[in-house]
């Protein structure tokens, strides 16, 4: 069988999104991907987060989540969204 690999969604930077970034030379604009695979030793599938800065293709992170792991860090979202007033969603 083969491997599932599988982009989910990204955002590429923007400037125009979050101009208070974009001018805060403090800040590391970065353009963010959320994949599947499991193509893995153990087969599992896994989400995988990744998040680059901009200009620099290739040298992100990769964060290769287990369902447990990706289901707390939406947790985490939706309590932060939470926390600045926002509707988290569904």
């Amino acid at each position: 069988m083969q491997p599932m690999r599988r982009s989910i969604d990204d955002l590429p930077y923007d400037p125009s999104l979050d101009p208070v970034v974009a001018d805060d030379p403090d800040l590391t604009p970065i353009s963010w991907a959320v994949a599947v695979s499991d193509d893995y030793d153990d087969s599992e599938p896994r989400v995988i987060l990744t998040v680059e800065e901009v200009g620099r293709a290739g040298a992100g992170l990769a964060a290769h989540l287990l369902p447990v792991e990706a289901r707390r860090l939406r947790v985490a979202l939706r309590d932060a969204l939470r926390e600045v007033g926002e509707d988290p969603g569904t």
